[in-house]
């Protein structure tokens, strides 16, 4: 028979299971946590490690966000799991990281939270190098939300553009037909870096300034139902939509 401490066993038999609660594994660390035997450390991993992969898959999914806003919210979510990840395996590094990634989203967050202010909206023509710069450029993009919208077409109707500045950077751009005191609605587009909204709530307010009375879709795209109802447009039947300004 041997015998140590509180355990005895007799020669060619082994010990007796030891068993780590997952409460010792956590505040006891790596190095208890490597000398559990296999099944149980494997037990108490497997939803540590869970956390850590869904920490990370936000982080790179907030990569393929085209919205800066889903972007910041998203990776600062998957920062918070990611942290909680690192305290648990004790790496106060990475913790240290993630925090402060989720501080840095937090900050830009309320930057772009800011009223519409600093931007500024001015009228232009259509065949201007600058508006047709803005829809060569992004032209693909374009025409993935306006399918019925031609550059083309543009050229022969009277229509009135609008380009919204951020400082410097174009942030939108609007073409309306003029339908007496109203605009039809030919072009909304907001660059990818300003789909929260914040371009729709400058121009309105100025279209409104420049005696527009209202702004008009004969047929808003599927893509952009959740923008025209947030803006707060009246859906109208056989798919258009109306807003008074």
């Amino acid at each position: 028979m041997y015998k140590t401490g509180n355990s005895t066993r007799a020669e060619g038999k082994p010990f007796p299971a030891i068993e780590y609660p997952i409460r010792q594994l956590i505040t006891a660390g790596p190095a208890t946590i490597a000398a559990a035997p296999a099944e149980k450390k494997g037990k108490h991993m497997n939803w540590i490690e869970m956390i850590g992969y869904i920490g990370s898959g936000l982080v790179l999914v907030s990569m393929l966000m085209r919205s800066v806003v889903r972007l910041r919210v998203i990776n600062m979510i998957g920062s918070v799991i990611f942290a909680i990840y690192a305290l648990l395996i004790r790496s106060y590094p990475t913790a240290l990281m993630n925090g402060a990634l989720v501080v840095i989203n937090i900050w830009h967050l309320l930057h772009m939270s800011q009223p519409a202010r600093h931007f500024s909206v001015y009228e232009d023509r259509p065949d201007s190098a600058w508006v047709s710069w803005l829809l060569r450029h992004y032209r693909e993009d374009i025409a993935r939300h306006f399918p019925d919208f031609s550059m083309e077409a543009l050229a022969a109707r009277p229509a009135k553009v609008f380009v919204v500045l951020q400082d410097s950077e174009a942030a939108g751009l609007f073409i309306g037909l003029p339908r007496d005191d109203a605009l039809e609605v030919l072009l909304d587009y907001a660059t990818p870096t300003y789909r929260d909204c914040s371009v729709g709530e400058a121009l309105f307010p100025e279209l409104a300034r420049r005696g527009v009375r209202s702004v008009v879709w004969s047929a808003v795209p599927e893509s952009l139902t959740p923008y025209v109802r947030r803006m707060g447009f009246e859906l109208q039947p056989g798919g258009g939509a109306l807003k008074r300004l």
